[in-house]
């Protein structure tokens, strides 16, 4: 993929919203006036007799609770539910659990947990729009046996390898099942069998009978039912036959009178069958129009991200990372745990907007969004994270033995309702070990010998010299404090430096441990062209560090995030800060878009 077809964060952000306009132009058409809402999903006669319906459309989000939610199913919610939000509507929040195999009531609990974080609800006009399509089975059940009444489904014994070989191809037509001329009333004696159990798995299947000839292979008579000797986590044992999805969803759709059913692009090609399988339902009495329409929309792809369900998985199971919520994962548990907002994830989906097209947005741009929210909000600390000592030699003749000097600061230097901070300056602190060099190149405005710098928030310093090991390497800075330059005094300008240093007092900083993560791949597209996605893991997307941060850090909550001055965002660990005590601080992002660079 070349340059040219990712975009950046310097790029044109694409904002626009088709859908917007389909929306528009259904409600300018008064297509859903009149149109009734029992507060529960249910079939046509039950809307019929309720009251019209107080929302203006009904979106939904439809996960299986199969995995935890990444940065793709993040886009899925703020548009659903945000088209919900824009145009009087409703948004449901939708377990699509038909699949006993893979579902897991922990998966259901972190989603709705991420969909709350990210500042959406369910509830609206005094109901709660949460549901099961597990709830929904006995109406697929009775939809399959309209179908067979109607001579529009039938039980299949073939084998699965030859129903893929009578499937046939893109350019040959497939051919009919042995089975597929059967009587309605011998289908639904079999079907009935199949619903008590009285056949084995991958023994026969229920097909919808559409047509074999079909050039969009999806209507080739698709298996809507599959014998499945699975306890479900919702429905336990009581069903050992199952729908397939693309039976179940429009159906749901129908249920919940979903009016727009906006998909990602890998499920065009299913509409025909959706639309026809509603149409047939609607023919049958089990439904009304205005039927749901099902709008496809490209799904979000990342660079330097994998979002597969399967390789997320590889990567926990095989300890690549530390848990679905580790902080390079991209699901929202782990965004949420690296110190992503949902402000910035909700202005990220807003900025890259939705298309038909797929495009690759470049992580960037995830990153912009965040720094923007966060530069507005988080408040400012200072922080060395590779620490070398300085000792400012004329202390004691300055000030007297013992003394410590107060210094203040702006909690945030653009909101001044959110305070100041407190801390003292000392006469030994820690400062970056790159602060200080004792033959520095042409243009270094830092400390070495015969220089002179700011401390931030303190005073003007004159480097003196340093001190070393036996080894050689450098162990402490010496210099002396300029007398009446501390900042915020009428002598504060009175000398002037180019180099301005950040500190931590080495008697009262408190001790810290930084994880600073960066891009889990080193690739922007780690697994183009089918290759092994591993090769590209990035070695140093995690690195560990024991170091200093200015006190007012050491009552942190987990979960709150900062910016330490000169280096980038922080968070709070939201699992491990404050265990036994520890001052556990994860990097967010940096100050600026530096990678590859």
């Amino acid at each position: 993929m070349s340059a040219n077809n990712e975009k950046t964060a310097a790029g044109a952000a694409q904002t626009t919203n088709f859908l917007k306009n389909i929306i528009e132009a259904d409600l300018a058409a008064d297509k859903f006036v009149g149109r009734g809402w029992a507060g529960i999903a249910g079939e046509a006669s039950l809307h019929a007799a309720s009251q019209p319906d107080p929302a203006k459309i009904r979106t939904r989000f439809p996960p299986e609770p199969n995995g935890y939610l990444h940065v793709g199913h993040a886009k899925s919610i703020c548009l659903n539910f945000g088209l919900a939000r824009d145009f009087g509507g409703v948004c449901h929040m939708r377990f699509d659990d038909t699949n006993p195999e893979k579902e897991d009531q922990e998966y259901v609990d972190s989603i709705l947990d991420a969909i709350q974080w990210l500042g959406f609800s369910w509830d609206a006009n005094g109901t709660s729009h949460l549901f099961h399509a597990s709830n929904y089975f006995d109406f697929m059940y009775h939809a399959a046996e309209l179908l067979i009444e109607r001579n529009l489904a039938y039980v299949d014994q073939q084998t699965a390898d030859e129903m893929r070989a009578n499937r046939g191809t893109l350019t040959e037509a497939g051919k009919n099942s042995p089975w597929r001329d059967r009587s309605a009333e011998e289908n639904l004696r079999l079907f009935r069998e199949m619903r008590d159990g009285k056949h084995t798995e991958g023994s026969m299947v229920l097909r919808a009978k559409v047509d074999m000839a079909s050039p969009n292979i999806n209507l080739r008579d698709p298996a809507i039912y599959r014998i499945k000797f699975d306890e479900h986590h919702n429905t336990g044992n009581k069903w050992c036959i199952y729908p397939m999805y693309t039976f179940a969803h429009p159906i749901e759709d129908a249920l919940e009178r979903i009016t727009h059913s906006i998909c990602t692009l890998e499920f065009e090609d299913q509409r025909p069958f959706y639309d026809w399988l509603l149409a047939q339902l609607r023919d049958a009495g089990m439904f009304a129009d205005p039927l749901p329409r099902q709008i496809e929309f490209a799904r979000l792809n990342l660079t330097y991200v994998i979002t597969s369900k399967r390789k997320l998985m590889q990567l926990v199971t095989e300890k690549h990372v530390d848990g679905w919520d580790d902080p390079r994962m991209p699901t929202i548990v782990g965004m949420r745990r690296r110190g992503y907002t949902p402000e910035a994830i909700q202005l990220f989906c807003e900025r890259i907007g939705v298309s038909k097209g797929d495009t690759w947005i470049d992580y960037s741009v995830l990153e912009g969004a965040l720094r923007d929210d966060l530069d507005n909000k988080a408040a400012r600390a200072m922080a060395v994270l590779d620490p070398l000592k300085l000792k400012l030699t004329n202390w004691d003749a300055l000030f007297g033995a013992g003394h410590i000097e107060p210094c203040s600061a702006p909690v945030h230097p653009h909101h001044e309702e959110m305070g100041r901070r407190q801390f003292n300056l000392t006469p030994e602190l820690w400062i970056e070990r790159e602060d200080f060099m004792e033959v520095p190149p042409k243009g270094y405005h830092r400390l070495y010998p015969g220089n002179m710098s700011r401390l931030k928030y303190g005073y003007v310093i004159k480097c003196t010299g340093c001190e070393k090991d036996a080894s050689g390497k450098i162990e402490t800075v010496l210099a002396e404090i300029v007398p009446d330059t501390k900042s915020g005094t009428p002598g504060a300008d009175s000398v002037k430096v180019k180099g301005v240093i950040t500190w931590v007092s080495a008697s009262e900083g408190v001790a810290a441990e930084i994880r600073l993560y960066d891009r889990l791949f080193t690739e922007a597209h780690p697994d183009a062209g089918g290759r092994n996605f591993l090769d590209a893991l990035n070695p140093n997307s995690k690195r560990v560090i024991q170091t200093w941060v200015e006190p007012s850090l050491g009552s942190a909550a987990p979960g709150t995030s900062f910016q330490f001055e000169r280096h980038g965002y922080f968070v709070a660990d939201r699992k491990d800060h404050g265990k036994d005590g520890k001052i556990i601080f994860n990097r967010t992002t940096t100050l600026k878009d530096s990678w590859g660079k």
